[in-house]
């Protein structure tokens, strides 16, 4: 099972300017690096929750379905699910209908359950299920607390950017983020 990210978000959930107010800049001489920092901080919550704060696509490959017939998708919220393929032995690809599957997004992880699907005619990567996650197409549409933790983050990070090489960074978490985070993130029993 490989999941990977195959449309980027068009927009980063906290603008440029909000993350200067936060770090109470007025020149704009660090943009670029104020930038790379928002970036940051949205992957590294994004990876630390399993969501799509931003709309995003993704591609879900399996090898086979479960014996359940049921697929968890790695990512939430998920909006829709835009395809499903399946290949077959020669490499050939073939959509599966989507009145043969139904998702519950609702739940967290988002579940894909399949009444039927062929099997895949390879042994490794046989089935490939596209999805669009996100809680929106702008920042006003994600949580008030993600944003948070991410200006955090970035504020966290520009104060001691000069401390350590970037090839050690992130160096460390400020305190409370992980609070930030936590009613976001997913147990595990």
């Amino acid at each position: 099972m490989t999941l990977f990210r195959t449309v980027v978000p068009a927009a980063e959930p906290v603008t440029l300017s909000e993350a200067k107010r936060t770090l109470r800049l007025d020149h704009d001489s660090e943009d670029e690096l104020i930038g790379g920092l928002i970036r940051a901080a949205r992957e590294e919550v994004e990876a630390s929750c399993g969501l799509a704060l931003i709309d995003q696509g993704w591609r879900l490959a399996l090898d086979r379905l479960p014996r359940s017939g049921r697929v968890l998708l790695g990512r939430h919220p998920v909006r829709e699910v835009l395809s499903v393929t399946v290949y077959g032995s020669e490499g050939e690809a073939s959509l599966v209908d989507p009145a043969s599957y139904r998702l519950d997004g609702t739940s967290r992880p988002a579940r894909l359950h399949f009444r039927a699907v062929p099997a895949p005619g390879v042994a490794m990567n046989g089935i490939e299920i596209d999805f669009a996650a996100g809680f929106g197409e702008a920042g006003t549409d994600v949580p008030d607390l993600l944003k948070r933790a991410m200006l955090v983050l970035v504020a966290h990070w520009y104060e001691f950017r000069a401390s350590f090489s970037g090839a050690d960074q992130p160096v460390s978490f400020p305190p409370g983020y992980e609070r930030l985070i936590a009613p976001w993130r997913s147990r595990r029993l």
